[in-house]
């Protein structure tokens, strides 16, 4: 890692990664290089192991029992439009939250402005967690699906997604339930079963330690799919129309075989150091941080001051300073890269009240240090000090 940057951005793209993962990518590159289930040669058949090893590491991860049921994707907003575009219906009713990033939210609300679907928001609190009866309360007759943002990418915030699921189906049994990880997977423990999750998308770049250009879909067996795209499979050549099934039908064309191969090598290292000490590491470090800054009048910290209720993301402003030139003087003056503004999810900075000014985002990870984190909080307490002197000048 470069000695003159501090990265605080792990919930935009995470970094550093694990060295396994580009040497995996470059191994690929250099000794493999084919396309996998397209030829019977030895290099396409070690591709093709490649794949689904990753298919199998993600079901380790998730305790998932059918690795054929992962689509692979480009990123997680790819699997979300997916997910909504085939199997939404005309006249189904579809719940999500006001934390939503609009990965979730802009593919809703486009379906609900043609007439295809029925919307319902639930309102979170301003720390950005929602009530599970408000869910159970929102079930109608023809609600089709639940979207939960399992973590928010502003506050952090984890929603009870077991407890909402299982209020869900009580209520409507054949309900789906969808979960958006983005910001957990591979940083909080995930049991797909446990958490009553039908659909699971994910995406590769962030704690799952994987490059860009990585992410997917875990559907359920109980749901037939229909083609997001037409095109080659690899399987069913002799037909003319696409594959009915997964995961083919969601994987029309060649897949990112280099991409995979790196973030398979970033579940290895996942499954073998254990998400739960990763997220214990990044508990101390994120609440290191909360309890750094939370006591000077001139910041305020938005979501849960308790690290055990989040994730690594914490949103701050300081008073009398906007939030893009406190990313500025953080990064010209300490080499510290955080991410400011809405982070593409304007519904939850409504709901903690920051919309339209946005905030100042520190996403920690895995390599994050404590030195690191007070080097932080020394520069945003410096920041704040400057604030008041200028409020009472």
């Amino acid at each position: 890692m470069r000695d003159d940057v501090i990265y605080f951005d792990n919930g935009a793209t995470s970094w550093p990664k694990p060295p396994e993962m580009g040497e995996a990518m470059m191994h690929f590159l250099t000794e493999v290089g084919a396309s996998p289930g397209r030829s019977g040669h030895t290099l396409a058949v070690e591709a093709g192991h490649i794949v689904y090893s990753c298919r199998e590491n993600l079901c380790k991860l998730f305790n998932l029992k059918h690795p054929q049921q992962i689509a692979f994707t480009k990123n997680i907003t790819e699997a979300l439009n997916i997910v909504f575009f085939t199997i939404l219906e005309k006249g189904d009713h579809v719940i999500t939250t006001s934390m939503e990033h609009n990965s979730v939210m802009r593919p809703l609300r486009y379906l609900e402005s043609q007439g295809v679907i029925e919307l319902t928001v639930v309102q979170a609190n301003p720390e950005g967690v929602c009530a599970v009866e408000d869910f159970a309360a929102a079930v109608k007759p023809n609600t089709r699906m639940v979207v939960v943002n399992h973590s928010s990418n502003v506050t952090g915030t984890l929603q009870d997604i077991q407890a909402i699921s299982k209020a869900c189906k009580a209520k409507k049994e054949d309900v789906l339930f969808v979960v958006d990880t983005a910001q957990s997977a591979g940083a909080y423990p995930l049991d797909a079963e446990k958490m009553g999750i039908d659909i699971l998308c994910f995406t590769g770049h962030k704690s799952l330690l994987g490059p860009t250009g990585t992410g997917g879909v875990y559907l359920t067996p109980a749901v037939t799919p229909r083609p997001f795209m037409h095109g080659g499979s690899g399987s069913k050549s002799d037909m003319e129309v696409h594959p009915l099934f997964m995961p083919d039908v969601w994987e029309a064309g060649t897949i990112n075989i280099v991409g995979l191969a790196g973030l398979n090598a970033g579940l290895e290292y996942l499954l073998k150091t254990g998400v739960a000490n990763i997220r214990a590491h990044e508990i101390a470090v994120t609440q290191r941080f909360i309890d750094g800054i939370k006591d000077h009048p001139m910041v305020k910290v938005y979501g849960p001051l308790d690290a055990n209720q989040k994730t690594p993301v914490t949103s701050i402003n300081i008073e009398g300073i906007v939030c893009s030139t406190v990313g500025t003087e953080l990064n010209d003056a300490c080499g510290i890269m955080v991410r400011t503004g809405l982070h593409c999810a304007p519904g939850a900075h409504r709901t903690i009240g920051t919309f339209p000014v946005g905030s100042v985002r520190f996403s920690f990870g895995g390599y994050t240090t404590p030195e690191e984190v007070d080097v932080g909080i020394k520069a945003i307490r410096a920041l704040a000090d400057y604030a008041a002197e200028q409020k009472e000048a």
